[in-house]
């Protein structure tokens, strides 16, 4: 490519305002009220006020369950309807209408009615039938304006299969009293196991996340990958793949991930060549990625550990190897498009040198502790994040321009408040519909009827096709959702359907967790492929097919260990293991170059077909399998030898 070329390249990238406008169209996270002056203050002052409260309830208080959470989401609902408009064309400099003024009193009036008459309440509503009408009312208003919250905040796919729940659970019979009792004055609705982990833990690993955020520790994942590979061929692209998948790790938000790094990674991977739907597609694929890296793993580890009541370094552990296989097949492909376009890396003058990098490693220190305090079981979650949150305060001290000052001490807190609302109000939808499948006994006809779907299918594997129409729920509930409340919905809806038709819950976990992320780049609703693209001025759609054919990994593995949790490290010898991730990787070449038609030269459709199916069967655990996938890809690299010195003779 001229240098001509790679300048008008370079120049066609996306400015600040260009990804806001982008995202406010896709994302409804994005669309936010315009605040400024007193009024901006004084909200910030609730965000605060709101991360305090959290963090000491969660690691203080001892009233009762119900009093925390009922106060919890009244705080959410202030805060939501404080911050999203009811459509992008209400986004005004500060200005809100005076029906969201009325949604947000009574709301929050709902949820603080039961927090501060709970102990009378308790006494009161030991049954449905005990409830009285303007009780009734109470519940019916605070569900209706939380769901209206999500509508604005979440979007519409979660919120469509709540209402068809709340449908179906009326339709079969029960009345209005029982469903009102179990939805909203029980923890078998709102109230649920999602929100419960959300005000438990979820709340306090956001806000770490925003304080580690102004340590500068995302420049200094970046400057360590530009040392490591920035020299290398296309050595931006996988610049992007590392520090996106370490600071995606931390993070919690593969849109905001890919807003944070592709900044400047997309720039410098449009500078070399790269075109721009390929370049935001890599910055996508892998900032997604990152929530699937552990040990951190987006904060969802703890979580995952929590839920399948295993500890922590068990969960860390089995996401390893398909953490490593997801990269490693990203890392391929950038490498393989660089090769075919001919590309170079970046002048190794103009990158940071790793022995002045070694000095900053204390950035590190926080994400050390709370890995260490969390696996030895010396503090509770919650108590280790907030001893990282300590921690994080204290190493940004030693970076005049990371300092977190007072200013920003509060800016963090404001952040993990505001972060925390899209969160709470997924987890509460998750929570309804766990009561509407409970309540109805829902659960046992979708696994009757999911194996019967299963059986009807001819030829294929009845697992197989139960997991692909979990595969596919997965994807649509995980539209839009971040990355914590997405697992608390999957665990919560889709897992317990897997599990009893036999896959091992630690495989049905990170099944629907994996298939609940790719949601982000999987279109039509691929906001982490929309966000890079916004910053690389492509077409949105291109972009996401290309970010998930990048992520191919992400597709294939978790079929494989349902089908064998091998790759789990599920019962394997040390012999096995390695056998495992040497295929695995060999298999997955195979695979990426499939999908990128290049190896060596250009590849023939039919040589890109038998690639693939080589690289396929060695990812499958088994000696046979592995057998017939090196044959297969060793007849690949011999056509593609033969082919490019016949090409080398002919020039």
């Amino acid at each position: 490519m001229s240098e001509n070329l790679k300048q008008d390249n370079v120049e066609a990238v996306g400015t600040k305002e260009d990804v806001e406008k982008l995202m406010r169209k896709y994302d409804k996270e994005s669309n936010t009220r315009i605040w400024e002056g007193k009024p901006a203050l004084i909200i910030r002052a609730v965000m605060v006020v709101f991360s305090l409260y959290c963090i000491y309830s969660t690691l203080f208080s001892v009233a009762a369950l119900e009093k925390r959470l009922t106060a919890f989401l009244a705080f959410v609902v202030v805060m939501g309807y404080l911050t999203y408009p009811a459509s992008k064309h209400h986004v005004r400099h500060n200005f809100i209408p005076w029906y969201d003024y009325v949604l947000m009193i009574v709301g929050a009036s709902c949820f603080l009615y039961y927090c501060l008459s709970y102990d009378s309440l308790v006494r009161i509503l030991t049954s449905a039938s005990k409830i009285k009408p303007f009780q009734i009312a109470i519940g019916i208003a605070g569900i209706l304006i939380l769901m209206e919250l999500c509508r604005r905040c979440v979007g519409l796919p979660i919120l469509c299969v709540v209402g068809v729940l709340l449908i179906y659970t009326f339709s079969t019979g029960i009345n209005i009293k029982r469903v009102l009792y179990t939805l909203f004055y029980t923890t078998s609705g709102v109230l649920g196991t999602p929100v419960q982990v959300c005000a438990k833990y979820i709340v306090v690993f956001i806000i770490f996340g925003a304080f580690l955020e102004r340590t500068g520790i995302a420049a200094f994942f970046i400057d360590l990958a530009n040392s490591l590979v920035g020299g290398f061929s296309g050595g931006p692209a996988k610049v992007a793949v590392i520090s996106s998948a370490l600071c995606g790790m931390v993070s919690g938000s593969s849109v905001g991930n890919t807003v944070t790094t592709g900044s400047v990674t997309i720039p410098m991977m449009k500078k070399t060549g790269y075109k721009g739907e390929f370049a935001g597609a890599v910055e996508a694929a892998a900032s997604t990625g990152g929530q699937i890296m552990p040990p951190i793993m987006g904060a969802a580890a703890f979580l995952m550990a929590e839920y399948m009541n295993v500890t922590y370094g068990e969960v860390a552990l089995r996401a390893i190897l398909p953490a490593v296989l997801y990269f490693t097949g990203i890392f391929i492909a950038v490498h393989l498009e660089a090769k075919k376009l001919g590309l170079k890396g970046i002048d190794r003058e103009q990158l940071p040198k790793l022995s002045q990098l070694w000095k900053k490693l204390y950035l590190l220190l926080p994400l050390v502790v709370l890995v260490y305090l969390v696996t030895t079981n010396t503090r509770t979650m919650q108590f280790s994040a907030s001893i990282a949150i300590i921690f994080a305060i204290v190493v940004s001290l030693f970076d005049k321009n990371n300092r977190i000052t007072l200013p920003k001490f509060f800016e963090a807190l404001e952040a993990g408040g505001k972060s925390t609302v899209t969160i709470a109000v997924a987890c509460s939808m998750a929570g309804l519909i766990s009561g509407c499948i409970t309540a109805t006994g829902l659960a046992s006809k979708l696994i009757s009827g999911v194996v019967s779907i299963s059986s009807s299918v001819k030829f294929i594997d009845p697992t197989m096709v139960a997991l692909f129409l979990t595969m596919l729920c997965c994807i649509v509930l995980g539209m839009g959702v971040p990355t914590t409340a997405n697992y608390c919905i999957m665990a919560s809806t889709c897992a317990p359907i897997l599990i009893t038709i036999g896959v091992p819950k630690i495989a049905a976990h990170f099944f629907v967790f994996y298939f609940g992320i790719v949601a982000d780049i999987t279109p039509p609703v691929a906001l982490a492929a929309y966000a890079g693209s916004a910053i690389a001025k492509s077409n949105p759609m291109k972009t996401g097919i290309n970010a998930t054919k990048l992520a191919i990994a992400a597709f294939i593995v978790p079929y494989i260990f349902c089908m064998n949790p091998a790759m789990l490290l599920i019962d394997v010898t040390a012999f096995d293991v390695i056998q495992i991730i040497l295929t695995s990787l060999v298999g997955l070449f195979g695979v990426a170059a499939a999908l990128e038609g290049y190896l060596v030269s250009s590849m023939h459709p039919i040589i890109r077909i038998i690639s693939a199916i080589g690289g396929l069967m060695m990812m499958v655990p088994g000696t046979m399998s592995d057998v017939i996938g090196i044959a297969l890809l060793a007849l690949v690299i011999i056509i593609q030898i033969v082919k490019s010195k016949k090409a080398i003779k002919e020039a």
